[in-house]
C-alpha cells in the first residue's frame, strides 16, 4: 500500500461515490446502507416497486428533460415502505448534491413529527453518510457551517389558510425536492401554491407524492385522474410487496370483498368509489358524463334555470339550465355586485329559452330577484338554510342536493369537459349527526379543508328546488311549492323529466 493510499480520507471515497451516483439514486442506495446485516438483514437492497421508481428518476437526471420538473405520484395500500423510499431518496439527494433543499410534509403536524420525520431520520442515521448530517427532529442540516442554512431538509406543517413555506420554495441552478406524505388529506391550496413555486430555470426538481388513496377528491386523486399526463404514477397493492403481512390482508380481502372500498384503500391501493363522508360518488358523476341524450328524451319536460351568485371574491356566479336529464352551463363570471346587470342576463336567457321557472339563492340573491320582480318576473328565492320538505334532511340545501344526486342516478347528464362541475359535485361531505338527518358541510368547512365552493354544483341544485310543470298559456309559472315533494293534480308527474 503507498503513503498515498494509507493517508487518504474515507470520506475521499465517499465523496467519490456520491459524485457517481448523483444521477443514480438505485446505485446509491446499494452502496450507502448495509444490506443483508443489522435492521436490513433480510433485504439484498431496495424493494421492487421501490427500485422502480429510483430507475424512473435516473432516466430523467440523464436526459435532455433534466431541468423539467419530474413529479411522481405513489398510491398504496398498508406496510408498503413509502417512508423507507423517502427516507432514502432524502438520503441520496443531501448526499450527492450540495446545497441540496428539500420540503417534506405531511396530512397533518402529528404525522409529519411522530412518524415521517423520525423514519427518514433512521435512514440517514443508518447511512454511509451519517457523519454529514445532524439530524434534529423537524430538520436535517449540512454539518458544514458555511452551508448549513443553505443544505437542508425542512420537515414543514402545512396550513391551507399559511402556505409561505412552500411559496418560497427555490434554489436556482442547484436542486429542489419536495415530498408531500399521506397526500391524500393534503390541502389542495398547499398543493397549487406548491406547484406555483417550482419553477427555476435550470433546477433539477423533484415532486413525490405518496399515500394510501383515503380520500377520492382533491388534488392527490387527480394525480390519478384529470391530472395523469404530467405525473409518473403507480399504484401498488399491498399483497406484492415483500415484508406485508399477507394473512392480514387476506383476511381483510375475505372479509370485505375485493371491490369493497376498504379493501380498495387499504390493500390494493386504489381509490375508492366514495369516500366515507362523500356526499355524491364518483362512479356517479363518472356515468353522468357518459350519458348521451336524444333531444326528444329532454324535450317535453320542464324548462328550469338555477342562479348561484357568488359568495366571496374567489367564487364564480354561476347560471345553470335543466330540463329533465339534460342539463347546461349558461354563464360563468366573476363575483359581481351589479344586481341589474345579472338579473339581464337571467332575463335573457329565460326569454331564449323560454324557461318554465327561475329559482335564485336567497343568500346573496335577494338583489337579483328584486330587479326581476320589477320587471314582472315570477322568479322564486330558495333558502339553503331554510325548512326541508324532506323530513330526513336538515334543510333546504341538503334536500335539493339529494335531488340531484338522485337524478345522476336516474340518468342525468353533466358536460364531460367540465371538470369544474365534477369536482364541485364530488366535494361536499356530509356532516355526522346523533338524530340521522342529513347535514351538507358548509362552503366554510369545506374551505378550510382546501375545497372551494361549489358555485356550479350549487346552481345545477337549485334546479331541484321544487316541482315546475310547463307555464300555462298566459305565461305565468307554474311552480309547486307544497310540503309535498312532487305531489300535484298530475298523479303521474316526474320532477325529472
Amino acid at each position: 500500500m503507498t503513503l498515498a493510499a494509507q493517508s487518504r480520507d474515507p470520506d475521499d471515497d465517499i465523496a467519490d461515490a456520491a459524485a457517481l451516483y448523483q444521477f443514480d439514486p438505485q446505485g446509491w442506495a446499494l452502496f450507502a446502507w448495509d444490506w443483508g446485516n443489522g435492521d436490513l438483514k433480510d433485504m439484498d437492497g431496495p424493494r421492487k416497486w421501490q427500485a422502480d421508481i429510483n430507475e424512473e428518476i435516473r432516466q430523467h437526471l440523464n436526459s435532455e428533460n433534466r431541468y423539467s420538473p419530474l413529479q411522481i405520484a405513489v398510491s398504496s395500500g398498508h406496510g408498503i415502505g413509502k417512508s423507507a423510499e423517502m427516507g432514502m431518496l432524502s438520503n441520496w439527494a443531501m448526499s450527492c448534491f450540495s446545497d441540496c433543499k428539500i420540503v417534506t410534509t405531511a396530512n397533518t403536524e402529528s404525522q409529519l413529527r411522530t412518524k415521517t420525520s423520525p423514519e427518514i431520520g433512521k435512514w440517514f442515521r443508518s447511512s454511509i453518510t451519517a457523519h454529514w448530517f445532524n439530524v434534529q427532529a423537524m430538520s436535517i442540516k449540512a454539518r458544514d457551517n458555511e452551508h448549513s442554512d443553505l443544505w437542508r431538509q425542512d420537515f414543514v406543517a402545512w396550513s391551507a389558510h399559511n402556505t409561505e413555506a412552500f411559496a418560497g420554495l427555490h434554489n436556482k441552478d442547484k436542486i429542489i425536492v419536495l415530498m408531500f406524505d399521506e397526500a391524500s388529506k393534503i390541502a389542495d391550496s398547499v398543493w397549487e401554491v406548491a406547484e406555483g413555486a417550482l419553477t427555476d430555470e435550470n433546477t433539477i426538481i423533484i415532486w413525490l407524492v405518496f399515500g394510501n388513496p383515503t380520500q377520492n377528491t382533491g388534488r392527490f386523486r387527480e394525480c390519478f385522474r384529470r391530472n395523469r399526463k404530467r405525473w409518473i404514477r403507480r399504484q401498488i397493492d399491498s399483497r406484492t410487496v415483500p415484508g406485508t403481512n399477507k394473512k392480514k390482508l387476506d383476511q381483510w380481502v375475505e372479509d370485505y370483498g375485493e371491490d369493497h372500498d376498504f379493501v380498495k384503500v387499504r390493500v390494493r391501493g386504489m381509490f375508492p368509489s366514495s369516500s366515507a363522508k362523500q356526499f355524491i360518488g364518483t362512479d356517479d358523476v363518472d356515468a353522468a358524463q357518459k350519458v348521451h341524450l336524444r333531444k326528444d328524451q329532454y324535450s317535453f319536460a320542464p324548462k328550469i334555470i338555477g342562479v348561484d351568485p357568488a359568495w366571496t371574491g374567489d367564487d364564480e356566479l354561476v347560471i345553470y339550465f335543466r330540463q329533465g336529464l339534460y342539463s347546461k352551463l349558461l354563464m360563468k363570471m366573476p363575483k359581481n355586485d351589479n344586481d341589474v346587470l345579472v338579473a339581464n342576463h337571467v332575463m335573457r336567457f329565460e326569454d331564449e329559452l323560454q324557461a318554465d321557472a327561475v329559482f335564485i339563492d336567497g343568500g346573496h340573491g335577494t338583489g337579483i330577484y328584486s330587479v326581476g320582480i320589477t320587471m314582472n318576473r315570477s322568479w322564486q328565492l330558495v333558502w339553503f338554510g331554510g325548512k326541508s320538505i324532506d323530513l330526513g334532511c336538515l334543510n333546504k340545501r341538503v334536500e335539493i342536493w339529494k335531488n340531484m344526486r338522485d337524478w345522476l342516478k336516474q340518468g342525468g347528464a353533466i358536460d364531460p369537459k367540465d371538470d369544474v362541475l365534477y369536482q364541485d359535485l364530488i366535494g361536499p361531505e356530509l356532516v355526522p349527526r346523533t338524530d340521522g338527518k342529513l347535514q351538507l358541510e358548509s362552503k366554510e368547512d369545506m374551505k378550510v379543508r382546501g375545497i372551494p365552493s361549489p358555485n356550479r354544483a350549487d346552481a345545477l341544485a337549485l334546479t331541484f328546488a321544487y316541482p315546475v310543470v310547463a307555464k300555462e298559456d298566459d305565461g305565468r309559472s307554474n311552480v309547486r311549492t307544497d310540503d309535498r315533494y312532487g305531489s300535484s293534480s298530475n298523479d303521474d308527474y316526474n320532477p325529472y323529466g
